[in-house]
């Protein structure tokens, strides 16, 4: 049986990167995506594009899920949202806590992705399939590991179906964070979240923000390319290919592939994966 496969886009922002995005999906499309979900920026900033992008899809013949942030948003901005996707025919959300812009404070009715969970679930019963963001290395925000479990423990007591995680390189991490959770009592799929390496400077940017762990190796060879795209591009292939391999041969429930709107380094890790 094959693996299950996702892939994450972000709304593009112009007519070219939005003609951009098409061709790349059409490309990943091959490949039988389970589905793709779209981005919502930080205080639902790009809510609008979120809400395109998804409906192309659906109409392109693959399911979408749209990302869904709560802080900021006041329960009536919820439920309009809401309405408005089931009434595109959407049936899966990945309902996240989310990030303000920069300059505000915390505002809004909502604190805790479990309360959107919770909300949703009243609000529209079975309606949605709930995905949730789990954290192998632990939320940057969170008091601590143990605490971070409890979230997302919480999160699926309010209702969520599944979890895609944080990107990670350290796949002991993944299975070390599921085993805590079934120990908890919770048998939801844990669908591990993969970013393709294609480029040093971005990786380091994405990883100090959100608290993905580079191991050492890996950011020493990196950094040893310097400039020197293509070995980059070859490294991050390997490593991440590999990451892929071990995962799927432990059996985990699918692959999320973080794409940044390309196709190329995903669709290679694919074959590779269905090679070995």
């Amino acid at each position: 049986m094959a693996l299950p496969l996702s892939f994450e886009f972000f709304p593009p922002k112009t007519p070219d990167g939005a003609e951009k995005l098409r061709a790349v999906r059409q490309r990943l499309y091959t490949l039988k995506p389970e589905f793709c979900s779209v981005t919502f920026g930080a205080g639902g900033s790009t809510q609008d594009g979120t809400l395109q992008a998804v409906t192309e899809i659906m109409a392109e013949g693959c399911p979408a899920a749209p990302h869904l942030s709560c802080i900021g948003q006041s329960r009536e901005s919820i439920r309009e949202r809401l309405a408005a996707y089931a009434g595109a025919g959407i049936h899966r959300l990945v309902a996240l806590r989310g990030d303000l812009p920069s300059g505000y404070g915390l505002g809004g009715e909502f604190r805790y992705a479990s309360d959107l969970v919770a909300f949703v679930r009243a609000e529209t019963g079975d309606q949605f399939h709930i995905e949730v963001a789990a954290y192998p290395e632990t939320h940057p925000q969170a008091k601590s590991p143990l605490a971070d479990l409890d979230a997302f423990v919480a999160k699926v007591q309010a209702g969520a179906n599944s979890g895609i995680t944080q990107y990670f390189f350290n796949s002991d991490a993944y299975f070390r964070y599921v085993d805590d959770l079934r120990r908890r009592g919770v048998d939801v799929p844990v669908v591990p979240g993969i970013m393709p390496i294609t480029s040093s400077t971005q990786l380091m940017r994405f990883s100090d923000a959100c608290g993905a762990e580079i191991p050492r190796w890996i950011r020493m060879r990196l950094q040893a390319y310097g400039d020197d795209t293509a070995s980059i591009k070859a490294f991050g292939l390997d490593v991440v290919s590999d990451l892929c391999d071990r995962l799927h041969r432990a059996g985990v429930p699918g692959l999320h592939f973080y794409t940044m709107n390309q196709s190329a380094a995903t669709m290679e890790i694919v074959q590779r994966l269905r090679l070995s």
